[in-house]
């Protein structure tokens, strides 16, 4: 469990608020003098997939911590709703070569669920394949999707995943974007997202929020692919190949990467 992220607020949502499941407001957080984070404003709403991004440094993961509870703001509020379960994917878990730990033990370590129900999940990511597979023996791209199936066995509302792409290949990546789009509308569960893969990610989500220590923009991804701060971060020509990878990623990719026909396709998302 993660304790509770309010400060200096009260774990209620009311009215026009329902429909929230996070609600943050003038997010400061301080290290010392240093200024990681200057009146952040965000909110996820539920089922929708909002996406976190900035250049390195921006604080992106210190938002991310802020709200499960684990940074203490040095300012602000931060609201979630009652009851809610939050499933977490973490940027990095490292785990030693040398220890002998099947991906069927680690996902028990959990204690989220049964082993039937471990195998479920580990089928929905697409990894069911390295279930009595050590974890060292694994690819990068087949050890997201194990921590990815660890966050769902939260059975969560909010998933919150911190750079899930890392480690993948670009083939790789549209594969798992596409992966977590689908999860979201089978399990109508909120995603949080950091990522610094701006076509992938861009292409993926219902909202975008910029920050670089503080709040530059937000709104969907066409808007915010055009916003004067946006544009001053990445420059001009990243907001133009995104509309072309918008319009014109017309094939899918599996698990390692590989184009699949359209009908092969569709039965892999739907299977």
């Amino acid at each position: 469990m993660f304790p509770g992220p309010n400060r200096g607020g009260d774990d209620v949502m009311t009215g026009s608020q329902s429909a929230l499941l996070i609600d943050v407001r003038g997010l400061h957080v301080h290290q010392g003098a240093r200024e990681i984070l200057t009146n952040v404003d965000l909110t996820i709403g539920t089922s929708e997939i909002v996406s976190l991004i900035g250049p390195n440094g921006a604080g992106k993961t210190t938002v991310i911590r802020a709200i499960l509870g684990l940074v203490e703001p040095s300012a602000g509020v931060i609201t979630r709703r009652p009851g809610l379960k939050i499933g977490y994917m973490p940027q990095r878990l490292t785990i030693d070569p040398t220890l002998p730990l099947p991906v069927s033990r680690f996902l028990a370590l959990s204690g989220c669920a049964g082993g039937g129900r471990r195998r479920a999940v580990l089928a929905e990511v697409g990894a069911a394949h390295v279930w009595d597979t050590a974890l060292s023996e694994i690819s990068g791209g087949e050890f997201q999707r194990v921590l990815l199936a660890r966050a769902l066995l939260r059975e969560p509302d909010l998933l919150i995943l911190d750079e899930p792409a890392q480690a993948i290949d670009v083939n790789g990546q549209a594969a798992l974007y596409e992966m977590i789009g689908t999860i979201r509308d089978r399990r109508a569960c909120a995603v949080l997202m950091v990522s610094h893969d701006l076509h992938h990610v861009m292409a993926a989500t219902d909202r975008v929020v910029c920050i670089n220590t503080h709040l530059c923009c937000a709104g969907t991804p066409d808007t915010v692919s055009r916003d004067p701060s946006y544009l001053e971060l990445f420059g001009e020509h990243v907001a133009s190949s995104f509309a072309l990878y918008q319009h014109h990623h017309d094939h899918h990719h599996d698990i390692d990467g590989s184009v699949i026909e359209e009908n092969a396709a569709a039965e892999h998302q739907h299977g």
